[in-house]
């Protein structure tokens, strides 16, 4: 089965930790957004900047996990949890987000 995470990490090098403490073979997509803008720049008509935009301290991972086993294959609503203690970076969302997967909807495929 596969599911999409969103993650927040305090800083780059704790999401790449996790990441590269992932199987080297792993099928899993991940993307990298890093420190996301929350909100919007503002600009004149020339482009010049009048109100920088702000962007998260946290550090922004998405990935696609593929494959993943249920908790329980007998148990008649299969269960999925985040792999090698992800979750407890995992953040849910009402929407897609800065970014989607292959116009996969995160609601469809999320935890």
């Amino acid at each position: 089965m596969n599911k999409i995470g969103k993650y927040e990490f305090t800083n780059e090098s704790t999401a790449k930790s996790k990441i590269n403490a992932l199987e080297d073979n792993h099928k899993h997509v991940v993307i990298e957004l890093g420190n996301i803008t929350i909100t919007p720049g503002d600009y004149d008509e020339e482009g010049n900047e009048v109100e920088a935009p702000i962007n998260s301290v946290m550090y922004h991972v998405d990935v696609l996990w593929k494959g993943l086993e249920p908790v329980d294959a007998e148990a008649e609503t299969l269960d999925y949890t985040h792999p090698n203690g992800w979750a407890d970076y995992a953040v849910e969302i009402e929407d897609n987000g800065v970014h989607a997967f292959m116009g996969l909807d995160y609601a469809d495929y999320k935890f």
